[in-house]
């Protein structure tokens, strides 16, 4: 059975910063690509970083330079790293893992993050 488990989230203020793990289980971790997404309240989905079995990663514009994504092959462990964070990041995060084109086949439940001025 394949979980995802989500953890770090909070609230903090602007200029703050949280890390996110994602804790991961029942599949083979270091052979799929992973990453976070986000859903703020009224807003669409939002891809916010990925990163490649062999940790190439992406980031969404908004989050560039603040936001670092990484992973643990030994641990099946993957990371978000948010610093300098803004009202905006406010959202739910869920890890996510194995690309099915267009999406991902395995979803955590979301952490919250709230991000206040």
């Amino acid at each position: 059975q394949v979980q995802l488990v989500e953890s770090g989230g909070g609230s903090v203020q602007a200029g703050g910063s949280l890390k996110l793990s994602c804790a991961a289980s029942g599949y083979a971790f270091a052979s799929c690509g992973m990453g976070w997404y986000r859903q703020a309240p009224g807003k669409e989905r939002e891809l916010v970083s990925t990163i490649s079995p062999h940790s190439t990663t992406t980031y969404v514009d908004s989050v560039k330079g603040r936001f670092t994504i990484s992973r643990d092959n030994v641990m099946n462990t993957l990371y978000l790293q948010m610093n300098s964070l803004k009202t905006e990041d406010t959202a739910v995060y869920y890890c996510v893992a194995c690309v099915l084109f267009p999406t991902y086949k395995y979803w955590g439940q979301g952490t919250q993050v709230t991000v206040s001025s």
